[in-house]
């Protein structure tokens, strides 16, 4: 059948199966180690991406015409007209609403403690260090005042208002701000352990336990490109403090918030289970 099919459709079918296989190039790559993040992302799947995206739109827009115009016409040749314009139309839309989320979250270290958070070991700010990592932030300091945030903010002259809040008043304003996990009547030891096997249970790595000072680390890794947060547990007396901080880039998109409030249920359901 595909042999039946114009030139023109040939075309629009060739650049739909080309779409995923250059968004995906551009992820693995960046995970490999094949090019820096900010290439893959920014040049590679934004910058890129819409150009890619527009070139199918156009041949499919201009593929469309020419099969309404045809006689008789077709509804294979129509359908994939359709299709090659809805599927850079349903990518836009998704851009967008990354866009969206960037604003809503204009930071990528998040705590459940903004006025003491859990401090990461020497270990990991060390593998922070060597992996060229974001510093990790006073959250008393307003963000104009820290790197990277200057930087973006120098670039975007309406980021004044954003420019002169803390980490600490940005966490405490957000609607699904993570609480910390009061231990209830299980001892620090069981939250450590319970906070590990959680964090395992999410797919961290490099998990580590130092009874001694009460954390818990790991680090978190996404699928596609690769990016890596770190996570650490503070497990007092009392309750269980968590903070998730990115490595790279400014705005985390939700993930560390999304990640607290998913550790938090599962130790909370851990040590619900250890009670019984």
């Amino acid at each position: 059948m595909m042999n039946t099919f114009p030139r023109h459709t040939k075309i629009v079918l060739g650049l739909l199966a080309f779409l995923p296989v250059y968004f995906a190039v551009a992820a693995l790559g960046t995970k490999l180690g094949l090019w820096n993040w900010q290439f893959g992302l920014m040049a590679l799947t934004f910058t890129g991406g819409m150009i890619v995206l527009g070139v199918v739109a156009l041949a499919a827009l201009v593929s469309l015409i020419l099969a309404v115009r045809m006689t008789p016409r077709r509804n294979s040749l129509l359908a994939v007209g359709i299709i090659g314009l809805l599927v850079p139309g349903a990518a836009l839309v998704m851009f967008m609403a990354a866009g969206s989320k960037a604003g809503d979250n204009p930071i990528h270290d998040i705590a459940t403690d903004t006025g003491n958070p859990p401090v990461f070991s020497a270990g990991t700010m060390e593998a922070r260090a060597k992996a060229k990592a974001n510093p990790v932030s006073d959250y008393q300091v307003p963000l104009g005042q820290l790197e990277p945030y200057q930087t973006a903010f120098a670039k975007n002259p309406g980021s004044k208002a954003l420019a002169v809040k803390s980490h600490a008043q940005i966490i405490t304003a957000r609607k699904d701000r993570p609480a910390p996990l009061p231990l209830g009547g299980a001892g620090k030891a069981e939250g450590l352990a319970a906070v590990a096997a959680a964090m395992g249970a999410m797919g961290l790595s490099d998990i580590r336990t130092d009874q001694e000072i009460g954390i818990v680390e790991g680090v978190a890794e996404s699928f596609w490109f690769g990016f890596k947060d770190d996570v650490v547990a503070r497990v007092g007396d009392s309750q269980i403090d968590f903070r998730s901080v990115s490595r790279v880039g400014i705005s985390d998109l939700g993930a560390n918030a999304a990640r607290i409030a998913e550790l938090r249920e599962r130790t909370e359901t851990l040590l619900g289970s250890a009670s019984r």
